[in-house]
This record gives C-alpha cells, structure tokens and sequence, in this order.
C-alpha cells in the first residue's frame, strides 16, 4: 500500500519544482527557506529563450522584473545557504521526494476548447521517466477538470510503470497568486490541495503546510481542485466584464462610472456585498484570459450529457470573457475618435502607448491587451511608439526607453497599464512634448485628471468617462 511505501520513506525533505516562472521561482524559495526541506532544485529546460535564468537563478538574482518584495533577497538567502539550485538535469528527480510542477497551459483554440498542454505534458513524461516508489508529484498549473486523474495520471505511469495511488502520491494543489505579491500570497492564502486518494491528499498536505503562514490547507479531490481553481478565475473574470460592461453603459447615457461605482460599493452591511472592481482597457496575464476555457472543456468533457442548461443560451461565463477581450478594440475607438476631434486622420496618426505589462508595476507581458490595441492602430495605418518602465523587451515590438521619447511628436498619448509612474505625469509637459494645438490623451486605467488636461486644449477620452468624453474643446 501507498502509506506503507511512504511511511518507510520518511518525511518529505527533497523538493523539485518544474518551471522557473512567476509561480515556481518564489515557491521554490519558499521551500528552500523552510527548515522542514533540506534540499529544493528549480528545474528549467536550457532553451535560447529561457535558458538564462539557471545562471541567474544560482547566483541569487531573480529573473523577474517588476516590483516583487522579498524575492530576490530570499533568493539570495536560499542560494548562499546551499539549499536551492537551479538545474536542466532533470534525471536529479530521481533524488526527490516530492516534485511539482507550474507550466503554462495556454489554449491553442479557444473556439473549439483546445488547450496547448505541450509543454506541461513534457514536464509529466520528464518526471515520469524519473519516478520512483513513494514520491508525490503535484500539477501546480491550471488545467482543465479531470487531467490529473485522467491523463496527467496516464502519462506518469505510462513513462515509470508505476501505478498512482499504489506506488506514488499524486495531487492537484493549483497556484493562486499575483504577480508583484507572490511571497506574500503563497504564505497566506490558503491552499487548495486535491489527491487522487486520500494518502495523496495528506502527502501534498504535508508539502504545503510548511510554508503558509495565514493560510491553510483546504483538501478536496483532485477534480473539485480544479474546478475550484478554473472557477475562481471564472468568477473574477465575470466580476471584471460585469464593471467594463457599466463602464460602456455609462459612456453611452453621459455619466461618470466611478461615480456609479463609489454609490454601489458604499452599500455595506450584514449580509451585503457588492464585490465591485475596476474597470479597464483590458484583461490579460496568464490565468483570466483562459481560465474560462478550462472549465468550460471540463464540462464538456465530464458532464455534458448531465448539464442542464437554458437551451439554445450562451455560457455566462465566455460571454464575460468576450466583453473583456472587447476592451481593446473599444479602447481603440476611443482613441479614433478623439483623433477624429483633433482633427487628425489615423492613418499616419503617432500614438504613444503607455504601458505594455498587462499588470500595474509589472514585467508581465503575457496576453497584455495592449497587443490587439497596437495591432489595431498598425491596421489602420498609425505610427505606434510604446513605453513601458518594467519590460525592457518584446518579440516584434520595440520598447522606447522613455516617455519622453514615446511622447515626442504623438498626436494621441494612450495610458494602457496603471504603472505608478504614470500618476505623475505633467499635462503641460506632454503638450509641449506632442508638439500638438490639441493632442489626444486616451485613458485606459483612470489615472489622470481629466480637467487638467481638458484645460489646455487636450482632446480627453477615458473609459467608463461619459461625463467627459464629449468635452467642450478648449482653444487657446
């Protein structure tokens, strides 16, 4: 039996964890800082695009840029003390106890629920050809319901000849942090964890207790772990299109939707939550913009024909996921038509795009939703500068280094992330640096005043701003 395997082994003090990203890194550090685990090794594949972080990582330096408190000390802390390495040997999973693994899974298609598990599916057979009697290995990626039990499950055994539940621990415990709060969210928001059985659940308990401090352990299957996961950012995902889709209500009645906002979230009390958000330019990162498709796949694939559901009817759910992929394009209309204002053709038209991390004071480029805005403009014929503060590089899209220089000559300034540099921007120096009568200042984030920059002739457009979006122009 599995818990006789795992009681002669001993406790849990050898921890491997695939994928050196925003979610391995820090839970690598973590690990390595507690005193329950005597050896922890990130494992990273040595690849032209990523192989980097290995010598990075074995010399304390975090890969990742942006503001992320504590983690490069840490790093330090863990890499100086001889307790975390970074390797592409992954044979080294033969020493481990415990492995886990936090690979992206993007969707190929979202039209029709196929998800790219290619590089994840690499990582199980790596760990599978590596297995031995009594290790845990535990999907820390977000993937869709019945994988850990199905073929995540097949392929682990398939590679050792080992049986799951009989000769190894497996378990779904999926990440639930932010970019820029990473050390502090593994610490205190409880874990999820869900074995295929319960000896799996309390192996992968015993892997996760040791670096919360707030949080706990909430254990459940490994399928209800991932439909919690998928949901979780289902839910958030629809609390965002249901704000951006106020927002567009009130740009269209004339009114003010952080005004709207302000009155419903002042309604407090026992028994009453209105859980409002922001709106925004866009939803990007790596979870939202395919959390939705994983669930849906898992219904489809686990209880379709058991799904009672209005006939005929759209899911909620990707209905949500559409309004928020529909920000960009709104955003590039906001931006047409106060050129438009301005007097000024798109075509040929500069535009400088403030912020390309999807994220507020983040190097998080993935799916950002200034990409589509970009495209658009390029479509169209404009001329895109884009600046950003924390990405100093993007495939196919140069990075000026400075807003100075994104500015100069742009007849449409376009605030795409909140970065906290942006709250400062001087309205008189952006007029003298467009060189324009009135140039265009777009805001995605709500992060400028727009009277300051009404009163010296800007042409003002903000999402969710109907109360200013129509603005007497002023001369002068």
């Amino acid at each position: 039996m599995l818990s006789d395997i795992l009681k002669k082994r001993g406790p849990i003090k050898k921890v491997g964890v695939l994928g050196m990203g925003y979610v391995g890194i820090p839970a690598a550090a973590l690990f390595a800082d507690s005193p329950q685990f005597d050896k922890v090794y990130g494992f990273q594949r040595d690849s032209p695009s990523s192989g980097y972080k290995i010598a990075m990582l074995n010399r304390g330096e975090s890969p990742l840029k942006g503001e992320e408190p504590g983690l490069e000390e840490l790093l330090t802390k863990v890499v100086a003390a001889g307790k975390f390495s970074c390797t592409s040997d992954f044979s080294k999973i033969r020493e481990l106890d415990a492995v886990t693994l936090s690979i992206q899974t993007p969707f190929l298609n979202k039209e029709d629920l196929l998800p790219d598990f290619s590089a994840l599916f690499e990582g199980i057979r790596n760990v599978g050809r590596n297995l031995s009697p009594g290790m845990l290995v535990v999907l820390e990626s977000t993937i869709t319901p019945g994988t850990t039990t199905g073929v995540a499950r097949g392929i682990l055994e398939q590679e050792s000849g080992l049986v799951a539940g009989r000769d190894f621990a497996l378990a779904h415990a999926p990440e639930r942090v932010m970019v820029g709060r990473l050390l502090r969210n593994i610490r205190e928001h409880d874990r999820i964890v869900g074995g295929i059985d319960e000896t799996s659940t309390r192996r992968a308990t015993e892997l996760y207790t040791p670096v919360l401090t707030t949080g706990k352990v909430i254990p459940m299957t490994a399928t209800a772990a991932e439909v919690t996961k998928t949901a979780e950012n289902t839910f958030r995902d629809l609390q965002i299109a249901a704000i951006n889709e106020l927002a567009l209500y009130c740009e269209a009645m004339g009114i003010n939707v952080y005004d709207v906002r302000t009155g419903i979230d002042s309604l407090k009390g026992e028994g009453t939550t209105r859980a409002m958000l922001w709106p925004g330019a866009g939803v990007g990162g790596h979870c939202l913009p395919k959390d939705t498709y994983h669930l849906e796949r898992g219904v489809q694939q686990l209880g379709k024909d058991l799904l009672d559901y209005p006939a005929g009817e759209p899911s909620l759910y990707v209905l949500a996921r559409r309004i928020n992929d529909f920000m960009p394009t709104h955003m590039f209309r906001l931006t047409k038509e106060a050129l438009e204002r301005a007097g000024r053709p798109l075509k040929g038209a500069k535009v400088a795009v403030l912020g390309w991390a999807f994220l507020a004071n983040s190097d998080d480029t993935r799916n950002t939703p200034a990409e589509p805005f970009r495209d658009l403009l390029i479509g169209e014929g404009a001329v895109v500068s884009v600046h950003d503060p924390y990405v100093a590089g993007y495939p196919g899209v140069p990075i000026v280094p400075s807003v100075e220089e994104a500015v100069r000559g742009a007849d449409a300034v376009v605030i795409f992330a909140g970065h906290h540099q942006y709250r400062t921007l001087v309205p008189q120096e952006l007029k003298r640096l467009s060189c324009k009568k009135h140039p265009v200042i777009v805001d995605g984030r709500n992060m400028v005043d727009p009277d300051a920059y009404i009163r010296l002739g800007f042409i003002y457009k903000g999402i969710g701003r109907g109360d200013k979006n129509g603005h007497v122009i002023v001369e002068g």
